[in-house]
């Protein structure tokens, strides 16, 4: 049996975590965090296979999340998510993601992004 991959969803908008879940939900297992500190701890608890990090957030942003993961695991897949792009993603790309999705997102472009970041493994 192949395994469901995981993906780690970390954004302080509950509405906005829904609306990932919901694209995400059948073809990944998600979950949640709702600050960067809480992404960092589901991320030591789950080892998720893409972590989908929102930038600015309150008690840790995801830049520093960003970092910390990758500090437990150099090879972690975290694709940034903004609003503030391009300024903002390019401190997310040089704090180590491997991509940045601007918000709003659009289904498509967002699974087809985390299939072929998965597909580079």
């Amino acid at each position: 049996m192949i395994d469901t991959p995981k993906v780690l969803i970390v954004d302080d908008d509950d509405i906005l975590r829904r609306i990932y879940k919901a694209m995400l939900s059948g073809e990944f297992e998600v979950i949640e965090a709702k600050n960067g500190k809480e992404g960092v701890e589901a991320y030591l608890a789950n080892f998720p296979d893409v972590v989908l990090m929102d930038v600015v957030m309150p008690i840790m942003d995801g830049i520093e999340a960003t970092k910390e993961i990758l500090k437990i695991n150099p090879d972690a897949i975290v694709i940034g998510v903004t609003a503030y792009a391009p300024e903002k993603g390019t401190k997310m790309l040089e704090a180590g993601a491997k991509d940045v999705i601007p918000k709003p997102i659009k289904r498509e472009e967002f699974i087809e992004k985390i299939r072929k970041i998965m597909r580079s493994r």
